[in-house]
């Protein structure tokens, strides 16, 4: 079984692009920080090049901005290449099947684009959201 489940921050914006056959492609990093700290007292840091298609893809690339916090679920995926000075090199890529977005939203500087405003949160303008009041008129139900 080859899954994968990971939690970090993007580190830079998610790209967009398309395969010649018109398939959507986002491409994207995450940092990922380790549990426990080295010798020196400092926690490693691993980095992980994803990998979403299709209708997620352009989800994370419309949503998604760099130093956001994501949890990825997927699998991984090792590339062999040769790089320019002819040396054989592997790569390795998560395939993502789901995202997440953990950020919280903030102001106008999230990068989330929603109609939705949590109800304790004031919309932007400084408007009041009208509140529903209720109706309790039982005379008319036939049962």
């Amino acid at each position: 079984m080859n899954k994968v489940f990971l939690i970090g921050n993007l580190t830079r914006d998610p790209e967009l692009t398309e395969t010649t056959s018109g398939v959507s492609i986002c491409r994207f990093a995450i940092a990922v920080n380790r549990n426990y700290s080295g010798a020196d007292g400092e926690r490693k840091t691993d980095f992980f090049n994803c990998t979403a298609w299709r209708g997620l893809g352009e989800t994370i690339a419309r949503y998604a901005k760099k130093g956001k916090k994501v949890a990825v679920m997927g699998s991984i995926e090792l590339r062999n290449y040769e790089d320019s000075q002819g040396v054989k090199r592997t790569g390795v890529d998560i395939i993502c099947q789901d995202v997440e977005f953990l950020s919280p939203r903030d102001g106008g500087d999230s990068g989330y684009e929603s109609d939705f405003t949590p109800s304790n949160q004031a919309p932007a303008g400084g408007k009041k959201k009208p509140t529903l009041q209720s109706f309790d008129d039982d005379s008319d139900i036939p049962f």
